[in-house]
């Protein structure tokens, strides 16, 4: 991959970060029951906010792991061990994510019944559930290509 391309990518997984970070700060502000709360009401009073903290910070985790594996590709260090790691811990995020998503589930009886955002709930962490599972079926494929690539050039290397 081009140095270029690499910085242009990892460019965008900051701005993804970036932007994530900044949607988890801003939006407890916003939400409805929080409209007219005092800043401690919003972060210390709510239990789900900190489980949301929580549960992202795997993939903030797998955004930083990207970041270094563009690095890599971008310094043509693609095919090595760091390479592979990043790639598994990328996998591992996401299914700690998908076991977050999974374990948010049991805030749901503690949501407010007149509230109509049920079913939004609902396919949000469906939506949340999908994205997982392709990101870490995706790192899974890319790590065993990857492991594979390894071994056959560490192969070759000694046979020189």
């Amino acid at each position: 991959m081009k140095r270029g391309s690499a910085v242009l990518l990892q460019a965008v997984v900051a701005f993804i970060g970036i932007g994530a970070l900044a949607f988890l700060l801003g939006v407890p502000h916003l939400e409805g029951r929080n409209k007219h709360a005092t800043l401690f009401e919003i972060y210390f009073k709510d239990p789900f906010l900190a489980f949301a903290y929580v549960a992202s910070i795997p993939f903030f985790v797998a955004l930083y792991q990207a970041f270094r594996l563009l690095g890599y590709a971008g310094k043509d260090q693609a095919l090595t061990h760091a390479t592979v790691g990043a790639l598994r811990t990328i996998k591992l995020c996401a299914l700690a994510v998908l076991v977050f998503v999974a374990a948010s589930v049991v805030f749901m009886p503690f949501a407010d019944p007149a509230d109509d955002d049920g079913p939004q709930g609902v396919v949000m962490r469906v939506f949340a559930a999908f994205v997982a599972i392709v990101a870490a079926a995706a790192a899974a494929m890319f790590e065993r290509i990857f492991r594979n690539a390894v071994a056959i050039k560490s192969e070759n290397d000694l046979t020189v």
